[in-house]
């Protein structure tokens, strides 16, 4: 095991892990909010929201898909210290990290079936930055939103085809620095 995996975790495991979930479960109830996440340093390139969103929501039963943009021995070491998760291929993920280019095409992931929509991968897509205004903001609606929302989403495209998909579908953890968003399959994504 590395050293630096001993390290970056939550100093206050049931205070930090409670506040995190929280914050994550506010993120995926009110698509296109962005919130702050704090109290994880997992090793780089990671950001400090991915890291907390990995901590909140992996433990020994929950197959993580690392993307080879964030893929390193530090931090397989870290994530396997910290949640116990076992490393899986894109097919067998539950949960995945990594870039936008790491999770093409996203039909590798699954989508769940009709007997158990479930039963679909949860990606967290490590952004340059999250904002509402430049060339991909997209105009969000649906399930948890009042009227409409704003986000700069990585490919509007590939969400739209996505969440016509719903009830199957993949959710999205958008994470930079640290800030996180979320947009679940259930909300529709028109292009401004």
């Amino acid at each position: 095991m590395q050293p630096d995996a001993l390290k970056g975790g939550f100093a206050d495991l049931p205070v930090q892990s409670a506040t995190a979930f929280r914050s994550v479960l506010q993120a995926m109830a009110r698509p296109g909010t962005i919130h702050q996440l704090a109290g994880a340093a997992p090793p780089p390139p990671l950001s400090v929201a991915a890291g907390v969103v990995l901590l909140t929501l992996c433990d020994p039963e929950t197959p993580l898909f690392v993307g080879a943009s964030v893929d390193s021995p530090d931090l397989r070491s870290w994530i396997s210290f910290y949640t116990g998760a076992p490393f899986s291929a894109a097919g067998d993920a539950v949960i995945a990290i990594g870039s936008w280019p790491d999770f093409t095409p996203l039909s590798a992931f699954p989508v769940g079936s009709a007997e158990y929509p479930d039963r679909s991968t949860t990606l967290i897509t490590e952004m340059g930055s999250l904002g509402r205004e430049g060339s991909n903001a997209c105009r969000l609606t649906g399930p948890g939103i009042q009227d409409f929302s704003t986000l700069c989403l990585p490919d509007p495209a590939l969400m739209q085809k996505n969440a016509a998909l719903f009830p199957l579908g993949l959710d999205f953890i958008l994470t930079s620095e640290s800030g996180v968003a979320a947009l679940p399959r259930s909300t529709r994504i028109e292009v401004m």
